[in-house]
């Protein structure tokens, strides 16, 4: 890739695989949005982002060089061959069709921290609530940034509050979770670093010492938080998909990507309506599955 510095901007030329709302909007991530003229702007890594894309081109507004090497090339996973690895996954025709419905899906390597507890908060919730849910954390407990943005509030700022001071979040009971998560990793018992490399069973074992963690969320949390790709998150749309799609498990080609697998994988399901059989396309609340507008998709 060809990196240009341009009136101010940084324009990544050469980018492949990579769309920008099928990446920001498949519910891996709750801080963009999508803006009137089709670029998105948010907030990772506690820092304000605006970027576009037009063609092959990536184009971060108002950003440095030295910015986009140590934030948005990692973040965006832009060093990873998706080329190579959907390759690999299309040797499945099944993985081939997932992988055809949204080509342009990366999984982003998002901050420990953030992942683990914006996946706490997701539960049994949708993606607009949660989105409104966690600007709200960030706007009472997060720090201040340029442009009237909001830093992710720390484990330390958190673990000194009550769960009723969650309250004006809305959060229901998921507010003893965050705050118990908070805590345990503020004074150490959670280790979010080691959890990069541990065994993965043991990796998830310490996450679900947190009160209200199960696989799932420890599985998201390891997936999108700490880039552990060899991590399935299986909620109700994979377990369906599994069942009814491989039986048997992953194919042998999905296995070094297993994660990657999973989100093409979550995605077809939940939004085409020819993935599934009719009798198992059905949302959490027993309905059939249709193509939801972007902003009432379920988690």
């Amino acid at each position: 890739m060809k990196i240009l510095e341009r009136d101010g901007n940084l324009v990544v030329c050469g980018v492949t695989d990579l769309d920008l709302a099928q990446t920001l909007d498949c519910g891996q991530c709750f801080r963009w949005e999508e803006l009137p003229d089709g670029s998105f702007f948010g907030v990772a890594l506690n820092r304000p982002c605006h970027l576009a894309m037009e063609g092959e081109e990536l184009t971060f507004y108002n950003c440095t060089r030295e910015e986009y090497d140590a934030y948005w090339e990692p973040y965006f996973d832009l060093g990873t061959d998706y080329t190579a690895v959907k390759e690999a996954l299309c040797l499945d025709p099944v993985l081939k069709k997932a992988i055809d419905f949204a080509p342009g899906i990366r999984v982003l390597r998002q901050d420990s921290w953030e992942a683990l507890c914006t996946f706490i908060l997701s539960q049994n919730n949708n993606i607009k609530r949660i989105k409104g849910i966690v600007a709200r954390l960030c706007e009472t407990f997060g720090e201040p940034l340029a442009g009237g943005c909001y830093a992710f509030p720390t484990p330390q700022r958190l673990a000194a509050l009550e769960p009723e001071d969650l309250a004006p979040l809305r959060c229901g009971f998921r507010a003893r979770y965050v705050i118990d998560a908070a805590r345990r990793v503020y004074d150490g018992r959670v280790d979010l670093e080691s959890l990069k490399t541990l065994p993965l069973q043991e990796a998830e074992e310490s996450l679900m010492q947190i009160l209200g963690v199960g696989i799932k969320v420890a599985d998201c949390a390891l997936l999108y938080g700490c880039g552990r790709t060899d991590c399935v998150p299986v909620d109700v749309w994979i377990r369906r998909a599994m069942e009814e799609l491989f039986p048997g498990g992953l194919p042998d080609c999905a296995r070094p990507y297993a994660g990657l697998a999973q989100q093409y994988l979550f995605h077809y399901v939940r939004l085409c309506p020819d993935a599934l059989p009719q009798h198992l396309a059905q949302d959490s609340t027993g309905k059939k599955a249709h193509k939801p507008h972007r902003k009432e998709k379920e988690l």
